[in-house]
């Protein structure tokens, strides 16, 4: 669910009532970072937050684990393959709406993010591999399938000319849906949310289109 792993380098913002190019434009290296749950919320969401993102990643979060979760146990899946599908799902589920919030998109395209950081946001997301450890029929090749097509569609949207950017990462979504492999129906929703929130949320800019 996190936009940026461990924010190593996160810094106090400034105060994005003042700051001169609005939120998250102007980050400090203080070495006094909020605390209690702001900086908690900093750190799963983006730094600065609004309440309502924050709330609306959290309640996707935790129902779409929930729904995971139950369809987990209704197809007897052991223990384990349970407690990891809840975990995936939270992330994926909460990491969909967390990537298309405002402020996390200025966090992430910010002034000097460059594509190798985009592209390495979506090469560290493994989870059809560990699926593929835990949970019974998942296969090994499904799992490199789903990895290397949504990796493939990250490249192609990354390098696409800013003003086809966002039609491009929808034609590469909606072609990727039409290659991933087929999952057992506990997990039907796998494939296609991890698109959603790598191609969909993650790798599109705000939106700075004229109103």
């Amino acid at each position: 669910m996190t936009p940026d792993g461990p924010h190593q380098d996160l810094a106090r913002p400034t105060d994005p009532l003042t700051a001169p190019d609005g939120p998250h434009r102007g980050f400090s290296r203080s070495t006094d970072p909020r605390r209690g749950f702001s900086r908690l919320t900093d750190r799963l969401v983006a730094p600065g937050a609004t309440l309502g993102e924050v709330s609306l990643s959290f309640a996707v979060a935790f129902a779409g684990a929930a729904v995971a979760t139950l369809l987990a146990v209704r197809a007897a899946l052991p223990a384990l393959a349970v407690a990891l599908i809840a975990l995936v799902a939270f992330d994926l589920y909460g990491g969909a709406v967390v990537n298309a919030t405002t402020s996390a998109k200025r966090w992430f395209h910010r002034p000097g993010r460059t594509a190798r950081r985009h592209l390495l946001f979506v090469a560290v997301h493994v989870q059809p591999f560990l699926l593929a450890w835990a949970v019974p029929g998942v296969t090994w090749r499904a799992a490199a399938t789903i990895y290397l097509v949504t990796l493939a569609a990250a490249l192609a949207v990354e390098f696409t000319p800013a003003p086809l950017k966002r039609p491009a990462a929808f034609a590469a979504t909606a072609l990727s849906l039409a290659l991933l492999p087929a999952l057992p129906a506990a997990l039907s929703w796998f494939g296609p949310l991890l698109l959603i929130k790598l191609l969909l949320a993650h790798l599109l800019p705000e939106d700075q289109a004229p109103r």
